[in-house]
């Protein structure tokens, strides 16, 4: 087994927390995606978090909402933040069994986004590997992240092996992550999921930038549009 230390400081993480709470309110979410954050931190990685909900962010399909009739959107800057970020996780509580109302408006802009190509002619968010992470008093954090993590794959985000983690304490009203009274943070399950998700994360996103993303050999919607097919042909039913 290699021991060399694996450098990841050319790497770049966003964070976006899917509370239903604005800045400064306690969030229990921030709680754990601050346990994968200092882990990063403390491996040289340049770590960046937003609350969306703190942002005047319409819901809708296409990129600047403004052009649909919306006063404001600061989706277009937060893009940024997303385009310049190796990793991109996701954070959400709980509500009646599904992720916050916040999370499927994130992804609902993330998918705005999607048909735009990079230089390769390939998807936006293709060489970019992407999380969650689940907090909350009742059953559904693979549920939860079942959805996310599928809807990150499907615009073209990679995911690694174990790729969430969460936290619930008793099933129904009960103390949260951050609550004294919960020992959340001294939950092994939690912490050793989190850890491993934090550093699948990491080795995906150090091999996908050091290749500079996928060969664009099968992929790239440019050169589909332009009449390349690969191997590609209908097969011939009789």
């Amino acid at each position: 087994m290699s021991k060399e230390k694996p450098d990841f400081s050319k790497l770049k993480a966003l964070f976006i927390n899917c509370t239903l709470k604005k800045s400064p309110r306690k969030s229990h979410t921030r709680g754990l995606m601050d346990v994968s954050m200092n882990i990063m931190k403390s491996e040289g990685v340049e770590v960046d978090v937003l609350r969306l909900v703190d942002f005047d962010v319409p819901v809708g399909v296409q990129p600047d909402m403004t052009k649909e009739g919306f006063d404001k959107d600061d989706w277009p800057d937060i893009y940024k933040k997303v385009d310049a970020a190796n990793i991109l996780v996701i954070g959400t509580p709980i509500w009646l069994g599904e992720r916050s109302s916040i999370a499927t408006k994130l992804i609902e802009r993330l998918y705005a986004m999607s048909g735009m190509q990079n230089d390769k002619g390939q998807y936006m968010y293709y060489g970019k590997a992407g999380g969650c992470i689940i907090t909350g008093n009742e059953d559904g954090v693979k549920h939860c992240a079942m959805g996310m993590l599928y809807a990150l794959q499907h615009l073209g985000y990679s995911i690694p092996p174990q790729a969430d983690a969460g936290w619930i304490g008793e099933v129904g009203p009960g103390p949260s992550y951050l609550d004294e009274e919960a020992d959340a943070k001294n939950n092994d399950f939690t912490n050793r999921n989190t850890t491993f998700m934090t550093y699948n994360l990491l080795h995906l996103a150090k091999i996908l930038k050091e290749n500079n993303g996928y060969p664009a050999y099968g992929n790239s919607r440019a050169a589909w549009d332009d009449g390349t097919r690969w191997n590609f042909e209908n097969p011939e039913y009789r």
